[in-house]
């Protein structure tokens, strides 16, 4: 199967989401699932490694198991457990589970979230083994030979609270994922929320100049996510300002000098 990796250029058909790749990430995805091999995807929330895991798995044809991971998501949410069902007692498969046994992508949104246990249990399943152990049944079976394991990981959000250890990053490849350059994120917007491109520009320009101002000490900065949402705002008719304010400034802080020093920054330049 080959791809288009024109950064300059959606690879995209009706059934397709849409992405636009930014780099090579295509390419090494489309290698690692040939080789078998594990992927990592690192960066900022709201850059696109969710959209571009559906957007692949579209692409090669494969059936998706996505799992949001949180600091509840325990091994047995994702192997299986036992329920009552009538009068019997009876084994559910997790999502892992089934997608191991049944060929499937698995993508652990932020698997860093997820408690330790979660962690021991991907274990076999990303080295040369490519195995699952099932402890409640006593069964431990080999992936189907199409399984991909694929997770996302935010260093900047997790650095000193939750990372992953070099034991566990060594089991994949990895990729970065940035913000897109001004071009790329401005046809993005343009796209996804179906504003003009003078406003997508307006848009990105107000992103670029809030991610530049590292001495507001925001947690997390503007990402692509929240503009495109502004710009739907705008596009069904809610004032420019009114859009910003709710779409990028709010979800950004509770702080209120910093509400006011970000709401000002967004009147003055849209």
């Amino acid at each position: 199967m080959q791809f288009t990796n024109d950064k300059q250029q959606p690879i995209n058909n009706a059934e397709t989401p849409y992405y636009q790749p930014i780099g090579n990430e295509v390419e090494v995805f489309y290698k690692a699932w040939e080789n078998k091999i594990p992927l990592l995807l690192k960066g900022p929330t709201g850059t696109g490694k969710s959209r571009f895991v559906e957007f692949i798995a579209q692409k090669l044809g494969k059936k998706l198991i996505t799992v949001s991971c949180h600091e509840e998501t325990s091994s047995t949410d994702l192997i299986g457990r036992f329920i009552i069902k009538g009068s019997e007692t009876v084994w559910i498969d997790g999502p892992m589970t089934r997608a191991a046994r049944e060929g499937r992508i698995l993508y652990l949104d932020e698997v860093a979230e997820a408690r330790p246990d979660v962690v021991v249990a991907i274990h076999a399943l990303t080295d040369h083994r490519r195995e699952l152990f099932i402890d409640k049944l006593g069964e431990s079976f080999r992936a189907h030979p199409d399984f991909m394991l694929v997770a996302s990981f935010n260093p900047g959000y997790q650095k000193g609270f939750k990372e992953l250890k070099p034991s566990t990053r060594q089991r994949f490849i990895a990729i970065s994922f940035h913000y897109p350059e001004e071009k790329v994120e401005i046809e993005i917007i343009a796209n996804e929320s179906g504003v003009g491109k003078d406003v997508a520009k307006k848009l990105v320009a107000i992103g670029q100049k809030i991610r530049n101002l590292t001495e507001l000490g925001l947690t997390e900065t503007v990402s692509t996510r929240l503009l495109i949402d502004a710009g739907k705002l705008i596009r069904s008719g809610l004032p420019p300002r009114l859009s910003l304010h709710v779409a990028v400034v709010e979800p950004l802080t509770d702080d209120e000098d910093t509400i006011s020093a970000l709401k000002d920054l967004c009147n003055l330049m849209i």
